[in-house]
């Protein structure tokens, strides 16, 4: 299906349960904790849901994850051209070891950043970026599901100390890594100081993601293309290249000891 009739496919579950459960709009609204108004536009295809509203949606009426896998459909579609691959090979990685010496991972990244990063890429029109924006904060519930995958995210301290949109989009979005790397035990942060010189991570970013049946494929991600690549050879080089970069990081506590430091120095 068009993202179209995949946003026409979820009003018309929402709108078919909700009837079948004799509720109005507003008792709906109350049952899922969200605005009247929000319920009446996905219910006309105006708003995309998300996923949270999605995985509200399969509580109240005891869905099964019906409305979680029509909104994943759609958030797949709405993702840039060269991403949905990546996007699928994502939810279902058991792994993830991502390396960035430009900005904060995507799975990383507070609203406001993304918006900030997005905006200034020039690439989107307004109403686009707020769906990618959207998009973008999705993918961040691979995080929170029961059984997440690993993430080992390795960011240069530049990250760190590069304005993106303001001192105070910066200041949260690295309490917002401090939030993450502390209270999700499946994720994990780590810095490269400034000290580290030239190390072979600044040829450029990448992420390896470990499927389910053990093997591996890298992303590599340019200005307007991105490249899965899954070669033997190619993947064993990689993963060289991570074990060193990994070995020129802070320790976890160390890493997160900075990023608090400096996200105090964004005033």
């Amino acid at each position: 299906m068009e993202l179209s009739s995949m946003l026409d496919h979820f009003a018309e579950e929402l709108r078919l349960a909700r009837a079948t459960s004799g509720m109005s709009q507003t008792a709906l609204a109350e049952a899922l904790s969200y605005s009247g108004a929000l319920v009446a536009k996905v219910e006309t295809c105006e708003r995309r849901p998300s996923l949270d509203f999605a995985r509200r949606c399969d509580s109240v009426f005891g869905a099964e994850g019906r409305f979680e896998r029509i909104q994943r459909r759609i958030s797949r579609e709405t993702v840039v051209p060269w991403f949905r691959d990546w996007a699928g090979i994502e939810q279902e990685a058991t792994a993830l070891r991502s390396f960035e010496p430009l900005y904060v991972p995507g799975l990383l990244q507070t609203e406001e950043y993304a918006r900030a990063i997005l905006v200034g890429a020039g690439l989107f029109a307004a109403d686009e970026i707020e769906q990618q924006v959207t998009a973008r904060i999705d993918r961040q519930g691979v995080l929170t599901r029961d059984r997440p995958p690993l993430l080992t995210a390795v960011i240069d301290e530049h990250v760190l100390r590069r304005r993106i949109g303001g001192s105070e989009v910066m200041r949260q979005q690295l309490r917002h890594l401090v939030k993450l790397g502390t209270t999700l035990p499946r994720v994990r942060i780590q810095v490269v100081p400034l000290s580290a010189g030239a190390y072979p991570g600044l040829d450029g970013p990448f992420v390896i993601a470990t499927l389910p049946g053990g093997e591996d494929i890298i992303y590599l991600e340019g200005q307007r293309h991105g490249q899965a690549v899954d070669r033997t050879d190619f993947i064993q080089q990689m993963v060289e290249v991570w074990e060193s970069i990994r070995a020129e990081a802070l320790s976890q506590q160390q890493s997160l000891d900075l990023m608090a430091e400096v996200a105090e120095t964004w005033t």
